[in-house]
């Protein structure tokens, strides 16, 4: 959010209440993830033992989110082929996986949320007041430092 820090990210996890997935935890950033001001590269043994104690409490991984330091963020290719890649490697039976770039820029307008499916991407748009509500809160949980 400001000049001197670096980028962040973590993952997403759920549950799912019949046809509604709630996202229930948003990780990171970690001590062990590679982090500058302007790329970000998750420690993916961290990211595994997240999903694997997140799943025995019910918690399903769902995707990834991460900052960018720029107003109104979008995927580089990079971020594209790495949700693409863990799609490709799931065993999960999900059909493609949330990306969240939190941009610097005021929520809803600073976040862009996509559905990646291993080869296509859909851009998703909040219609809702709660939508807005829900970016506040993890807009202030996902964006600070590792402790």
């Amino acid at each position: 959010m400001h000049n001197h820090q670096r980028e962040a990210g973590g993952q997403l996890f759920a549950r799912f209440d019949g046809p509604r997935i709630i996202v229930e935890e948003a990780t990171g950033p970690r001590r062990s993830d590679r982090r500058t001001r302007t790329s970000y590269t998750p420690s993916r043994f961290a990211e595994q033992r997240e999903i694997n104690s997140r799943y025995k409490r019910g918690l399903h991984y769902i995707g990834d989110w991460h900052t960018h330091p720029e107003e109104i963020p979008s995927p580089s290719v990079i971020d594209v082929r790495s949700i693409d890649d863990c799609v490709a490697k799931s065993e999960y039976s999900l059909n493609g996986f949330i990306l969240i770039v939190v941009g610097t820029a005021e929520p809803l307008d600073g976040f862009h949320t996509s559905l990646h499916d291993g080869g296509r991407a859909i851009e998703l748009k909040a219609i809702t007041e709660s939508a807005k509500n829900f970016s506040n809160t993890l807009t202030e949980s996902i964006v600070r430092e590792p402790k």
